[in-house]
Order: structure tokens, then C-alpha cells, then sequence
């Protein structure tokens, strides 16, 4: 028996790969036809986009017709290269450079020479295609942007390079790709299924007809249509509003955690990166390094969070217990600590409970809190690990899980961190008190930020931020209806929202509120500090404002920053009112606000960064600015003043 196993072994494995030769070689053709085979020519027929709606079913973005000039190197014969680079208005450098990438690709396969021609190109081209053997015309489809606004939202379709095709065998040279934004994270929905055709050729290289009578030919099959969170209306009115401003508007529904609005400033117009002169004016958008248009600051910056953070102070002290909403502390116009320091507050001061604190923005208040959670346990890495755990429980710290490709964590500190910095220990509450303000180690992205008063609209629980709302023929990932909920229990936001109530009442925005809604909101003002010529620089704070609407059953949640924008209530505040009302009552009555906000121009603070760089953004200086005159001290009204009034004695003197 075992001497015939082995041979037995050896007969079967013989037949066994006989009769796979014999089928592959034979019987089965799809290798033959994949491989780069003289006589049958692969044509490709790319199906249309999937169109992109917003929430309230308007076109956002569609599609338009374009020709793409395709080369088989093999089959290039002597042509009139001036002509043909006359045409097409290339140079003869750029035709011997594409040939050749063309051949490196594969001599026999088709490769991308021209892409995106359009009508008046591609019927020019077309009056002597036949001229030029090895060339051929691919027709494809363009985006065509219905809005001139979210180009942060939608990204953009560019060209597959070699490390793409080489992941993803679905793409060939010259394919089209979504990046960035919803074109990246749906391009497997959107980009829809290539038909394919196979022709046979004769010994002459002509085509003959359909391989095996297109009995391997597929139909190509149009991209799924998705609608978007997004309310286009809100979304073009936030960029309005922040024309002439950097910095980020993001607005959730907190019942369903959809993304309303997700703007950056500055911008540009989506259609910039569509069609021949996409390539240039990336390059021009990518190398903008002042405004830095292609950076979504909804996403990717991180800001420190100012007093918007004094909400979570005062939710973890009510969880831990040190505090309750009657718990009085004493403000002397700052907080006293350490060897002498001292946190300066700029609220009138005097005895302090919970609901004055949060409207009047008190430190004192807060930063007590702060030092009697982190002290409530014997060492101060406990008692801070025990306040992360509660913030991380709101998606902060870490990233969040929505469906854009971008994204930053933000820093929550622990005490590995601070173990880290202080390797010897002597680190204690009041060595970290400026946590309690949201200053210090703490940041967070405006998105989180606007998670965060999502989550307490809905005292105490929220979903993961997301744009996508529905996808035509297919349900929307589960994790985007799964229930997130934190580790402060219920009865403890009231207290906290009828204090934000009261920062529109009587509080630090008092005067931004609109007849007829409950606003719950609350200002900040944080430190920024940038380094301009290798030394660390203070300047001018950002504006920051957070706020959610109706009090009952809210429907909208946001946040503004504004950078350099200094008082909250000066620049984000009156951004946040406004893009309130428009969403809650689809027409404006704080007219006096929405007209400061439209014409508001703080390009004379970003100017002092970079005074003598360029950009396609360069700040320009508006001296008319109406709002700019009144932020100015009195001093500074009169030297312009002077310097007027010489200017003109000059110009007389000239004359």
C-alpha cells in the first residue's frame, strides 16, 4: 500500500493539471481576452457618475459630456506631429513625453494622451482622427456643479496615478478617481461599474466585429445618485457670511447627527477643478500656503476650545458630585493658585453658582470645579484620568468616525501625558487649571465642538456626524444610527442648558438673540499663538461661539470660529444667530447683524502674518470697513486721521 501511494499521488496530480491546461488553453477564453492579444482590442465604456442632491432633494452636482484622446503606442505610424501638436496645442516635447509614458505603461494597451477636450477641442480633433492612426477618441463624463459653493464637501475627480492602479485592478491608465470629500469616501457608489467590448482585428488591423459575438461584452452601469445632509441654502448663506474671514462653520442635527452645514473659509468655486485647467489651478489652491483654501478648518483645525469647554467642566464636576447647581464660589475678579499666579476673570465678580458662572463666563467658577474633581482622588493622574474618560465620552480626543476623508483627534490629555512632561512628578491640579477654561493641552475641531452641543441638545447622548442621508438602492452604514451615550447622566444637563439659555438672555451675548427662539449658546475667546520669523507670537484671539436651537426639542446644533476674530460675541456669535434663524425660519429679521456680518472684512489682521507673501487670497486691506473702525481704539482712529489728512497735503503739495 505504501508503495503505491506515492505514484498514485504523482499520476493524480499530472491529471489534475492536465485538465486545468487543457481548460484554460482550450475551453476558457477570459485569460486570452485579458491578456495584451494582437488581435482583439478592449474598448471601455464608462458610465456617468451617480448625481449628488442635497437634503432637500436640489442638484448639487451633475455631469457633462467630455472627450479624452486615447494611443496605442504600437499602432502610432508616421503622422504629422506639427499638426497634430498644432491642433491640440501642445508641444512637440509634450507629444514625445506622453508617447513615451504611454509606452512604459504598454505598447499594445490604450493609454490616456489628452484627457478632458471639450466640444470645440474634441470637434476639431475629430476632422482628422483618421489621420492619425493609434489615436481614438474616449468619451467620458465631466462634473458639472450646480452651486458654486461646498467644494469641501464634494471633492474632486482626478486622473488614477500608477500606485492606484497598481492596489486596485479595477482602474486602468487614465481612469478617473474621486478625492477628497464625498467623491472620495462614495467613489466605489458614485463611479458606477465600465462596460467592456471586445473587438477582433484582422492581420491588417482592422476590426472585424464583436469577439465570440460579445459573449464576453459588458454593459456599463451608471453610478448610484446619492442625497447629501447637507441644506445647500445654509450651506452657501455660512460662506456668504464668512467672506473676508478665515475659519470654520459646522452645523449637526442633533437628532439624527447629520451634518447641515460644513463651511471653511476661504474657499473656492468647485468648478476650478474641472476640465483641462484642473491640474494648474490645484497647483495654485495646493501652494496657497497663507489661506490655505484646499484645508477644511470644519475638520482639520485645531483649536483651542475656550470657554465653550467650561460646559464640560461643570458637567463632570456635577457627575463627579463636588459640585451641585447651588454650589457658591467667590469671584475676586480672577482665580489665585500656585506661587502667586493668578487667572484672571472678567465677570463682575462676587458670589458665583453654576447658572451665573456658565452665562457670565466666569473662570473662578470653573476653574474650581476643575480642582475639586481632579482633587476628589487621592493622586492627581487618577483624578485626571477619570475626567478624560467622561470628555472622551463625547468623541472627543480621538477621531470620530464620519464619512469624510479628512480628520483630526484633537487632544484630550491623560495623565501619561503630563507623567510624560513631569517624569519626576510635582504635578498637580492647579499645574494643569488652565484645562478648566479650555486652554492649556486641550483642543478640538470645530466638528467636535459642534458634536458637543449636539450631545447636549440631547442631554447626553449623540450620533456620529455624517453627511451622507441616503444612497439610491442601498442603505446608509448602521453606525451612523447607532446611539452614542456618555457617562453624565441625564438630570444634569438641564441645569447646564438653562444657563446657556441665559448667555442669550443675560449673559455674554445678550443683544445677538432673535424674537421668537430659544437660543442656547455660549462665547468664547481663545489664545493664538503663531510663529512669524522663528519667534512665538501672541495675536489676536479667535472668536468662538457654539450654540444649538429650539431649547425644546432642538433641530440645530453649531459651532463658529472665526480666527483672530477676538470676543465671541463680536464675529461667531452674530455667524451662529444668523445661520440659526436661516435654518429654523428660512428668511432673516436680524438684518442689522447679517449686514455687519456680509460686509465684515478682517483681512487687516491676517495681513499681519504674512506682509509680504503672496497669495490668491492676499488680504487687501479695506479701510472703509465699518466694523474694522469700530474694533480700533480711539488713539489708532486719530493716526489714521493724520496720516489722511498728510496724505492729502502731499498730494496738494504735488499739484
Amino acid at each position: 500500500m505504501r508503495k503505491t501511494l506515492l505514484p498514485t499521488l504523482i499520476i493524480i496530480s499530472s491529471i489534475l493539471l492536465l485538465v486545468r491546461l487543457f481548460y484554460l488553453q482550450i475551453i476558457d477564453d477570459t485569460l486570452k481576452i485579458k491578456s495584451e492579444n494582437n488581435a482583439i482590442k478592449i474598448k471601455f465604456d464608462f458610465p456617468e457618475r451617480g448625481y449628488i442632491y442635497d437634503r432637500n432633494g436640489k442638484l448639487l452636482v451633475a455631469n457633462q459630456p467630455s472627450y479624452d484622446i486615447m494611443v496605442v503606442p504600437k499602432e502610432v505610424k508616421e503622422i504629422d506631429t506639427l499638426e497634430f501638436c498644432t491642433i491640440l496645442q501642445i508641444t512637440k516635447e509634450e507629444f514625445i513625453e506622453k508617447i513615451e509614458k504611454a509606452k512604459i505603461y504598454s505598447p499594445r494597451l490604450p493609454s490616456l494622451f489628452l484627457p478632458q477636450l471639450n466640444k470645440m477641442e474634441f470637434a476639431g480633433f475629430q476632422e482628422k482622427i483618421r489621420k492619425y492612426t493609434g489615436f481614438y477618441i474616449q468619451k467620458r463624463s465631466l462634473r458639472e456643479y450646480q452651486t458654486k459653493h461646498g467644494a469641501n464637501i464634494f471633492g474632486f475627480i482626478t486622473q488614477v496615478n500608477d500606485a492606484i492602479i497598481k492596489d486596485n485592478p479595477y482602474y486602468k491608465s487614465g481612469d478617473l478617481i474621486g478625492r477628497q470629500g464625498v467623491e472620495e469616501a462614495y467613489e466605489e457608489i458614485l463611479r458606477g461599474v465600465k462596460g467592456v467590448k471586445y473587438i477582433l482585428k484582422d492581420k491588417h488591423n482592422r476590426e472585424i466585429g464583436s469577439y465570440k459575438e460579445g459573449k464576453f461584452d459588458t454593459i456599463a452601469k451608471q453610478g448610484s445618485d446619492v442625497t447629501l445632509s447637507i441644506d445647500g441654502e445654509l450651506q452657501k448663506y455660512g460662506e456668504e457670511l464668512m467672506v473676508n474671514k478665515r475659519g470654520g462653520i459646522v452645523a449637526i442635527e442633533p437628532s439624527t447627527g447629520e451634518i447641515l452645514a460644513l463651511v471653511t473659509a476661504p474657499s473656492y468655486d468647485p468648478a476650478l477643478l474641472v476640465g483641462r485647467q484642473r491640474s494648474k489651478n490645484y497647483t495654485k489652491l495646493y501652494n496657497d500656503s497663507i489661506a490655505k483654501p484646499l484645508f477644511d478648518r470644519g475638520l482639520l483645525g485645531e483649536f483651542p476650545p475656550g470657554s465653550p469647554f467650561k460646559i464640560l467642566t461643570g458637567l463632570v464636576g456635577l457627575q463627579e458630585g463636588v459640585i451641585d447647581p447651588q454650589t457658591s464660589f467667590t469671584c475676586n475678579h480672577g482665580f489665585s493658585y500656585g506661587r502667586g499666579a493668578f487667572m484672571r476673570c472678567h465677570c463682575p465678580g462676587g458670589v458665583v453658582q453654576l447658572n451665573f458662572g456658565i452665562y457670565k463666563s466666569c473662570n473662578t467658577y470653573f476653574a474650581n470645579v476643575y480642582k475639586r474633581t481632579i482633587e476628589k482622588y487621592k493622586r492627581p493622574k487618577d483624578g485626571v484620568d477619570v475626567w478624560s474618560n467622561h470628555l472622551k465620552s463625547f468623541g472627543l480626543g480621538k477621531f470620530m468616525g464620519y464619512d469624510l476623508p479628512p480628520g483630526r483627534k484633537g487632544h484630550i490629555p491623560t495623565s501619561k501625558f503630563y507623567e510624560h512632561f513631569y517624569p519626576n512628578g510635582g504635578w498637580r491640579s492647579t499645574t494643569i487649571i488652565s484645562n478648566s477654561i479650555g486652554q492649556g493641552e486641550v483642543s478640538m475641531t470645530p466638528i467636535q465642538l459642534a458634536n458637543m452641543m449636539a450631545t447636549i441638545a440631547n442631554r447626553g447622548y449623540y450620533y456620529t456626524p455624517h453627511i451622507i442621508k441616503t444612497i439610491k438602492g442601498k442603505k446608509i452604514d448602521s453606525k451612523y444610527t447607532t446611539k452614542h451615550i456618555t457617562t453624565i447622566d441625564r438630570r444634569h444637563f438641564d441645569p447646564v442648558v438653562n444657563g446657556l439659555f441665559d448667555v442669550y438672555n443675560r449673559g455674554t451675548a445678550f443683544g445677538l438673540g432673535v424674537d421668537g427662539l430659544e437660543i442656547c449658546g455660549k462665547t468664547g475667546t481663545a489664545e493664538n499663538f503663531a510663529k512669524i520669523n522663528g519667534k512665538r507670537v501672541q495675536l489676536e484671539d479667535h472668536s468662538e461661539f457654539v450654540a444649538f436651537a429650539p431649547r425644546i426639542r432642538p433641530k440645530i446644533a453649531i459651532a463658529v470660529i472665526v480666527e483672530n476674530g477676538h470676543f465671541g460675541n463680536t464675529w461667531a456669535g452674530p455667524i451662529a444667530t444668523l445661520m440659526i434663524e436661516k435654518y429654523l425660519n428660512k428668511k432673516i429679521t436680524r438684518t442689522d447683524l447679517e449686514k455687519r456680518m456680509l460686509e465684515g472684512n478682517l483681512n487687516y489682521q491676517y495681513r499681519k502674518l504674512y506682509p509680504s507673501k503672496d497669495s490668491i487670497h492676499k488680504p487687501k486691506l479695506d479701510k472703509t470697513d465699518s466694523i474694522r473702525m469700530k474694533l480700533k481704539s480711539k488713539k489708532e482712529l486719530e493716526k489714521d486721521k493724520k496720516k489722511e489728512v498728510e496724505k492729502k497735503k502731499v498730494a496738494e503739495n504735488k499739484k
